[in-house]
This record gives C-alpha cells, sequence and structure tokens, in this order.
C-alpha cells in the first residue's frame, strides 16, 4: 500500500512538462468556453498526482508512457519531491477555483485559474517549475527539513554533475 501512494524519484521532466501542457490545455479551454465540469478532471488530476504520482492520473499516465518518452529534448530526471509540492499547489489552486465556483459562480472563479496558467506555462514550455522554486526557498529556510530530498539540498553536488555534462567529451 506504501509503494501505491508514492512519488517517483526521479521524474522525467519532459513528463512532468506534458502534464503542465495538459493542465494548460483543459484550463485555458475550461476558462473560455465555461465548461466547468473540466475543473472535476483538472481537481481529481492534481488530488491523484499529488497521492499516488502518475499511477491513477490519466494526464499523468499519457505523459509517462505516450508524450514524455517522445520528448527526447526535454528529457532529464529531476528529484521527485518538489515535483509533487509543485503538484501540491495545484490542487491547492483548483480547490479554490472549485468553492469560489459553489459560492460565487465560475464567472468569477476561472479568474483563479490565470496564476495556475501561468505557472503551468512557465513549466511546460520553458522547463521552470515554480513550485520546485518555491519548495526550494522552503528547504533554504528550513521549513522543509533536508532529509524530504537530500538531493536537494546538496546543490553543490547538482551543480557540478551539471557542469561536467556541459563539458565537451575529450574522447
Amino acid at each position: 500500500m506504501r509503494r501505491f501512494f508514492s512519488f517517483p524519484n526521479p521524474v522525467n521532466d519532459a513528463a512532468a512538462r506534458s502534464v503542465a501542457i495538459g493542465v494548460i490545455s483543459m484550463s485555458v479551454l475550461a476558462f473560455f468556453t465555461g465548461w466547468n465540469w473540466l475543473l472535476v478532471l483538472l481537481t481529481y488530476g492534481f488530488f491523484a498526482r499529488v497521492l499516488a504520482g502518475p499511477k491513477i492520473s490519466p494526464l499523468g499516465q499519457f505523459a509517462v508512457r505516450i508524450s514524455g518518452p517522445r520528448l527526447k529534448k526535454w528529457e532529464k530526471f529531476v528529484p521527485g519531491p518538489p515535483k509533487r509540492f509543485a503538484q501540491g499547489i495545484g490542487l491547492a489552486f483548483m480547490v479554490a477555483v472549485d468553492i469560489v465556483t459553489w459560492t460565487s459562480g465560475f464567472g468569477v472563479a476561472k479568474w483563479i485559474l490565470l496564476p495556475l496558467v501561468g505557472a503551468a506555462s512557465l513549466e511546460g514550455f520553458l522547463g521552470y517549475c515554480v513550485g520546485c522554486a518555491v519548495f526550494a526557498q522552503l528547504m533554504k529556510t528550513g521549513i522543509i527539513p533536508e532529509s524530504v530530498c537530500v538531493e536537494c539540498s546538496n546543490l553543490s553536488a547538482r551543480f557540478e554533475k551539471l557542469s561536467q555534462e556541459a563539458k565537451p567529451s575529450l574522447s
């Protein structure tokens, strides 16, 4: 049971970016069409990915099995805990959208989707994870302990690894 509720670590960044593009697509479609039934899919997707990674998320499964492996240019493996945290932020936004939709209508709530679309756009198109940046700051201040993501806390080793990968091979 514990394995079922685990989150992948590391995460293929191409799959994460694919999920972000799916979130953008559904959010923009809901925003412009008023199809607030898409909110159920978005909320469920974030909840499922926070709970168990891509295992029970249709969008996560699509990203891991179909789109992610085909995006070789974006493929790199990144730590999982910050990505799970980012999914949690997305879930918080979707719960806010749902509550405002129930209390004030979707015409008001849809505006809460814009920051979500902005963050997902940075992730999907540029590979910049806002949730991961927040996670890093929370680790830096000690709010999130280093034990949550040992790889995240050892930034000097990550930068050294990246600089080694960037150097041209002499062979």
